[in-house]
């Protein structure tokens, strides 16, 4: 089923220049979007809307780090390994399961999302994207980017429940910042609302 699926969506693939490109730019640049977004949350934001961004990074932080365990436990080898598959941009031929793009931008989306629907529910959808992506191209099969999605939302539970634990640290890390640029803090929460 799950190579059925593969199929099914990577078949799509090479028909269309401008869907596949963008299919390509979503693969390639996911990190750079979310990491852009954090930046502008973290510059832009209030003092929630950073720990926000720290929290959010952390969680992808984590969820990669699960990722690299569950890959000395487990060896899925990628689609274009087992199969012919026309790759749209090559790919090393390490471990198909769990996906690490889907897996950092899904982390990062679903840590947004549980503190700011409005912001974190675009960037779900892109992380669905960048998950998508994955498999036009011919890097990953569905269960892969499932199980992605699978372990980035539950990092990202545990990390929202524990950000009492951890508000010290993201405390101290905001007063360094400011300390730094030299800028008064504030709490209030109507940025990017």
């Amino acid at each position: 089923m799950n190579y059925e699926l593969f199929k099914m969506i990577h078949g799509m693939a090479g028909h269309n220049k401008l869907v596949d490109g963008f299919m390509i730019f979503c693969t390639n640049s996911a990190i750079y979007i979310f990491g852009i977004a954090l930046l502008l949350m973290w510059i832009f934001g209030n003092e929630y809307y950073k720990k926000s961004a720290f929290y959010a990074g952390v969680t992808g932080l984590i969820a990669l780090c699960i990722n690299y365990l569950i890959t000395l436990v487990y060896y899925k080898p990628r689609p274009f390994v087992t199969h012919h598959v026309h790759l749209l941009i090559s790919h090393a031929a390490d471990a198909s399961f769990p996906s690490d793009h889907t897996t950092g931008a899904f982390a990062i989306a679903m840590l947004i999302w549980l503190r700011n629907r409005k912001i974190g529910g675009i960037m779900i959808l892109f992380a669905l994207l960048t998950g998508f992506s994955r498999i036009w191209v011919g890097h990953h099969y569905p269960f892969d980017v499932l199980g992605s999605v699978i372990v980035a939302t539950v990092i990202a539970i545990l990390i929202k429940k524990i950000t009492k634990l951890v508000d010290p640290l993201a405390n101290l890390i905001i007063s360094i910042y400011y300390f730094l640029i030299r800028k008064k803090r504030t709490t209030n929460h109507s940025n990017f609302n």
